[in-house]
């Protein structure tokens, strides 16, 4: 190119030609990953980690798998982890110690703005009946902490005060009766609580296939639905092949999230699908992403940007793990960020993500990473 572009141009100096290269790069960056097909400029948001992010846990604590995170009103990060750690990673609490680190943190932690922890409670050795794994945090606007769990016993969703005190308590512990008992659960993966309508929508996804609904205050039954909308259905289902008709069943309920217009918005993990529904359970659309993924698949949480129109969803992949940016009007992907790898700004298994209102996202992974992250968003220019 330099010869041919010097034939053309006798007079331009190096230095003129160097500037004139460097204004193709920026003109070509302007059609990147963040153009809409057609031609229109869409402004994708960027990322970047924050390394100092929290702060060091106090009294030696260590997180163990990180299976849910949420952000309050008041911009506090709140986590879930399982306090799995290996002998070594427990030696303080050992009996006899056999180091000075370290200990299992509480189940729940709060995080101020800062990364400072503000509180932390739960956990299998509290006084009360605990999960044996932990899976799906939300804090409502008033301070209540919804906390579900996944483990063959852990058919039931707790609601707590912010300082851990229980309020409710909706299902029953090993009990699970299918995907059409409006009494039980069974594996309750997420939680969302609409606080207009006092009602708290529960991913029941591990066992059972459904959307359900209860009041948020007295835990009474609502109303439940499958994918599309339909009657959930138990039936054995067959392997998920790329590329073939989608089948009518949710494989694996893995959250549920409620926009401000009034939608919700539901991620089929193992089906590498988000479905959209109103809140009464109709049907609206759906999209699908990285079709290819097997084993755990692709769509495992998600959260909305902070801005007005919530314009864009950011999707936790696990198993391809990274983010992947997507218009909420067309579910149309824009854009990733992340890989996997043990650096700050890598993932492991993401199996959470949540946004506050200053555009920051706050991504949690189980096994292998067992930490939470925080990422500065900003408007992007490609």
């Amino acid at each position: 190119m330099n010869m041919v572009f010097m034939q053309y141009h006798p007079r331009l100096t190096r230095l003129q030609f160097v500037a004139f290269l460097l204004v193709v790069v920026l003109l070509s960056a302007c059609n990147g990953p963040g153009t809409k097909p057609g031609g229109g400029q869409q402004d994708v948001p960027l990322f970047t980690v924050d390394p100092f992010w929290p702060k060091p846990l106090p009294n030696h604590w260590l997180l163990g798998e990180v299976a849910g995170v949420a952000v309050d009103v008041e911009d506090h990060v709140w986590v879930l982890q399982r306090r799995i750690l290996t002998e070594r990673e427990m030696g303080a609490v050992a009996i006899p110690p056999t180091s000075e680190c370290c200990a299992p943190a509480p189940a729940v932690i709060e995080f101020d703005a800062e990364g400072n922890v503000v509180q932390a409670w739960g956990g299998q050795d509290t006084t009360q009946q605990w999960f044996t794994s932990e899976h799906g945090l939300f804090v409502d606007d008033n301070h209540n902490v919804w906390v579900g769990g996944n483990n063959v016993k852990d058919d039931v969703i707790l609601k707590f005060s912010k300082e851990g005190k229980l309020l409710l308590q909706i299902g029953e512990w090993g009990v699970s009766k299918g995907s059409n008992d409006t009494l039980h659960l069974g594996g309750p993966a997420d939680i969302a609580v609409d606080d207009e309508a006092n009602e708290v929508y529960v991913a029941d996804g591990y066992r059972n296939r459904r959307v359900i609904v209860f009041d948020a205050t007295t835990g009474a039954y609502k109303r439940h639905w499958g994918a599309y909308g339909e009657e959930p259905d138990d039936s054995p289902l067959t392997p998920y092949v790329a590329g073939e008709k989608p089948i009518r069943s949710f494989r694996n309920v893995h959250s549920v999230n409620l926009s401000r217009d009034g939608l919700v918005y539901v991620t089929d993990r193992a089906n590498n699908r988000i479905q959209v529904f109103q809140k009464d359970g109709k049907f609206l659309r759906e999209a699908f992403l990285a079709t290819h993924t097997l084993n755990t698949g692709a769509i495992w949480d998600m959260a909305f940007s902070p801005d007005a129109a919530q314009t864009y969803l950011y999707i936790a992949d696990g198993m391809n793990m990274k983010v992947r940016i997507v218009l909420r009007s067309s579910l149309e992907e824009v854009g990733t960020f992340g890989h996997g790898g043990r650096n700050a700004g890598e993932f492991g298994w993401m199996h959470n993500i949540a946004s506050d209102s200053k555009g920051n996202l706050y991504t949690v992974e189980v096994n292998p990473g067992k930490r939470v992250q925080r990422f500065g968003g900003r408007k992007g220019l490609e």
